[in-house]
């Protein structure tokens, strides 16, 4: 290679490096014009915003309260709905809820030893008396007591004490 050949690609490689750092002083420029017309905007708009955040938070306030009414009296009618006049309540809506009912002859506690030892002909005691009226549960929660009894080879159960719903709501509680 000849010393001119080496002198162009210096050259080159000069060029090339001014031009960049040309290209990169006029971005930074323009970023930082940009940026100083940005500020000059916002603190000219500031006012604006002010006054529009005002503005919303007056209307929320507004908003709120015809929601709330709104909702009260969405309440009032979905009540209603319930009742077919003022003093009578519709139970039509909820004839057709399943729920779970169970007669519970009794019940008892037993450690796990005893439990596996337990086999077919084996007497296990529970916490009533014979005679005693069994439980009836509906959705695990009593709400009367009963006898059994058998009617055409099939046990039944004859309803002797309803749990009052006073009462049903004190257990709750």
């Amino acid at each position: 290679m000849s010393d001119d050949e080496n002198n162009d690609g210096a050259d080159w490689g000069d060029a090339l490096e001014e031009q960049a750092a040309a290209s990169a002083d006029a971005d930074w420029g323009d970023a930082l014009n940009e940026q100083a017309e940005g500020e000059a905007e916002a603190s000219a708009g500031a006012d604006w915003g002010d006054a529009l955040e005002e503005q919303a938070a007056a209307s929320t306030d507004a908003d709120w309260g015809e929601a709330l009414n709104e909702q009260a009296n969405a309440g009032t009618t979905s009540s209603n709905a319930l009742t077919g006049s003022d003093h009578e309540i519709n139970l039509d809506v909820i004839l057709d809820v399943p729920v779970t009912m169970a007669m519970e002859v009794g019940n008892t506690k037993i450690s796990i030893r005893n439990l596996l030892q337990l086999n077919q002909g084996s007497v296990i005691e529970l916490d009533r008396l014979a005679g005693e009226p069994m439980d009836v549960l509906v959705n695990k929660v009593l709400i009367a007591r009963g006898e059994v009894v058998v009617v055409n080879d099939k046990f039944g159960l004859r309803l002797t004490d309803i749990i009052s719903p006073a009462e049903r709501v004190k257990k709750l509680k």
